[in-house]
């Protein structure tokens, strides 16, 4: 019996060293494995980040452009945009004299502005947020037209596009010195009976839409554009080209234009059956598609016959409705009066169905009276559809009077102490003259 116990105890410690053994080995190469794992990981982690890394640098190889443009001067003049101021002696300011006479810009000055010069990035957010595969994008041909250009300008144009774009995508730059009709030849290329500029931008943007092409916003594009104190050729008749537009492409749309625009309706246009021609030929939608497809957000103007154009003051007959806004802020005034012009424009006004006197020759604004205030504002009219608050709704009451119900008053004109004449509102009374109004075209 003890013998077969100690058998058997030497069996169960056999046994248990057996597992033991096992134990330690699994545990061995467990972490051996792991170790291994661990390193294979590692590894594959810094090629691939090797691998990324080379593949940024060669994205930004990409990106680089043909030129590299030298460092900023800050001395230099014109550096990052901002203005320069010259020390010139009476040669020297009789040349800068005749560069503005014959260009209309101070082009002696220009000449002294590096053609590599440095500018600050003005691009919106979306623009500098954008990413691009270079490789997946097509090379570009950039197309400047120019009149009657200065030489500086010119060159500082070229020299930044080969300064900033990458050369990858850069196939060619192409200078065109004919106020260039090249483009669109099928649609119909620059219209020939516009006079040199004005209204051209919305005759091509029509005749894009409607002949089934599209015009696309990009938060990279942008236009700056030097205004000069004179023009260096004729100034066109801006009425003449945007009159022909609307002729050719708004159909019966073009009586609201005429109506904001009363000289326009004697202007000669010229002969437009080419321009016909070509909008058959290409089979282009009507204007009204145009609205209800391009731009279904704007507002079409009633205009209702009877209720539409200047608003004469009958106690001031001199003087009607007047609403002259700052530039960049087109709520910024208030309504006044000023001397009758029968021009349109900021004398004109519309009584709509819904009771709003909207002033909508360029913006769609209408009037207000604040609360517990005697001056007239405007505001942004509501969208089609919406509610109208209480504060922009007026009566053209049948004794003359215009009637504003939620201050309970009534528009009037009077003259200031400087003699000049202004609106206000004011209690009630059809016996007052400075009371009474009425619209004429």
């Amino acid at each position: 019996m003890r013998i077969r116990l100690r058998k058997c105890s030497l069996i169960v410690k056999t046994f248990i060293l057996v597992g033991l053994f096992m134990i330690t080995y699994m545990v061995v190469e467990l972490s051996v494995s792991s170790f291994s794992s661990l390193e294979k990981e590692d590894h594959t982690r810094n090629r691939w980040e090797r691998d990324l890394h080379a593949t940024e640098e060669k994205v930004e190889d990409l990106s680089r452009p043909l030129y590299i443009k030298p460092p900023p001067n800050p001395n230099a003049p014109g550096e990052w945009g901002k203005a320069a101021h010259l020390q010139l002696n009476s040669a020297e300011k009789k040349m800068q004299e005749e560069s503005i006479e014959k260009y209309a810009i101070n082009i002696y000055l220009s000449d002294q502005i590096s053609l590599h010069r440095h500018i600050q990035d003005n691009r919106m957010y979306e623009c500098k947020s954008k990413t691009y595969n270079h490789r997946k994008l097509p090379t570009t041909s950039v197309v400047i037209a120019f009149y009657n250009e200065a030489m500086s300008t010119l060159l500082r144009t070229i020299h930044s596009v080969l300064e900033t774009s990458p050369a990858v995508l850069l196939r060619e730059i192409i200078l065109v010195d004919d106020f260039s009709d090249k483009d669109f030849e099928y649609l119909g290329t620059y219209d020939m009976g516009m006079e040199v500029w004005g209204g051209e931008n919305l005759e091509l943007s029509f005749r894009v839409w409607q002949c089934g092409g599209t015009l696309e916003i990009h938060p990279c594009s942008h236009v700056g554009h030097v205004f000069p104190k004179k023009a260096p050729y004729a100034r066109p008749n801006f009425l003449q080209n945007t009159a022909r537009a609307a002729e050719v492409w708004m159909d019966d749309y073009k009586e609201h234009f005429y109506n904001r625009n009363p000289p326009a309706r004697k202007e000669k246009y010229g002969d437009i059956s080419d321009r016909k021609i070509l909008r058959e030929r290409l089979q282009c939608k009507n204007f009204d598609w145009y609205l209800r497809n391009v731009f279904p957000d704007l507002h079409v103007p009633e205009d209702r016959p009877g209720w539409h154009g200047a608003v004469r003051s009958l106690g001031i007959t001199s003087e009607c409705l007047d609403y002259n806004a700052p530039d960049h802020n087109p709520t910024g005034a208030h309504l006044s009066l000023f001397g009758c012009h029968g021009q349109g424009g900021n004398q004109f006004f519309e009584y709509t169905t819904k009771r709003e006197i909207r002033f909508n020759s360029v913006t769609e604004l209408c009037a207000e009276v604040p609360e517990h205030q005697t001056y007239i504002g405007m505001r942004h009219c509501p969208k089609d559809g919406g509610p109208v608050p209480q504060n922009i709704i007026w009566e053209f009451r049948l004794d003359g009077t215009i009637y504003h119900p939620n201050s309970d008053k009534c528009l009037s004109s009077y003259r200031t102490s400087e003699g000049r004449g202004d609106v206000q509102m004011q209690l009630c009374n059809a016996s007052d003259k400075n009371q009474l109004w009425k619209f004429e075209r």
